[in-house]
């Protein structure tokens, strides 16, 4: 069986573990589901956690000393770390070749960007969201200045998504979906919830997204369900601040 944990809190975590909830249920691997996650996949176990504290139990401890997630229980094989997951999962599961090449060269281009993701569409997209909507959410005063440093960082890694990693090509790696754009179209869909979309500016990107939507559907839009709630939610209070 497939273990599977999310979530610290309603969304800081959410978003780092779409890409996990996802991949999961498009070859109906087990999962462990949690409460807010309120994703439904055909599963013959589960497990209940909550986001505020079950992540930081005894009992849950003892599956991951740093008591972070997300995480895999693989017949008691126990794995941290969403990229190292994914490709864990390529690996050991009957899955499409397309996600994660056995070829080298192929395989060392999803690397590529899987290694580029770290300090560039995970750090810059994640802590704008962070600055943006979850200080305010836990009841911090946003920095206005991290909040515009991080939006322009955020804007420049969208170009280089738009004009180097989509100039050619359907997808970040060539003309077949990978893990790359699993992890890459969730951190782009991030910034939403924090008033901005990242489709009214970047046309490659808008395609991008809908293409790997269409391609995982209907499992996108139920994983997505709490991104979208809170994405028109900042639309709507965007909108009221402009009137």
């Amino acid at each position: 069986d497939l273990g599977f944990a999310t979530g610290s809190t309603p969304t800081d975590r959410i978003y780092r573990c779409r890409p996990l909830l996802v991949y999961p249920s498009l070859f109906h691997f087990n999962i462990l589901k949690t409460r807010k996650a309120s994703c439904q996949h055909n599963t013959r176990r589960s497990r209940n956690l909550n986001y505020y504290r079950d992540h930081l139990t005894e009992e849950y401890g003892k599956l991951n000393p740093l008591k972070k997630l997300p995480i895999i229980d693989d017949d008691g094989f126990i794995l941290r770390e969403s990229v190292g997951i994914l490709r864990y999962l390529c690996r050991e599961k009957n899955v499409a070749d397309h996600w994660y090449p056995k070829d080298s060269k192929q395989q060392a281009k999803v690397d590529e960007y899987l290694e580029w993701q770290h300090l560039d569409t995970r750090l810059n997209c994640g802590m704008f969201f962070r600055e943006k909507y979850l200080m305010p959410f836990f009841g911090q005063t946003p920095d206005n200045k991290l909040i515009n440093m991080f939006e322009e960082r955020m804007k420049t890694t969208l170009h280089l998504i738009e004009d180097v990693w989509l100039k050619d090509s359907p997808y970040l790696i060539g003309n077949k979906i990978t893990i790359a754009d699993l992890l890459g179209v969730c951190e782009v869909e991030q910034p939403r919830m924090a008033g901005y979309d990242p489709r009214t500016e970047y046309p490659k990107i808008a395609a991008w997204i809908e293409r790997v939507r269409q391609d995982l559907s209907p499992h996108y839009d139920e994983v997505n369900k709490v991104l979208e709630k809170i994405a028109q939610k900042a639309k709507f209070a965007l909108r009221e601040t402009e009137t």
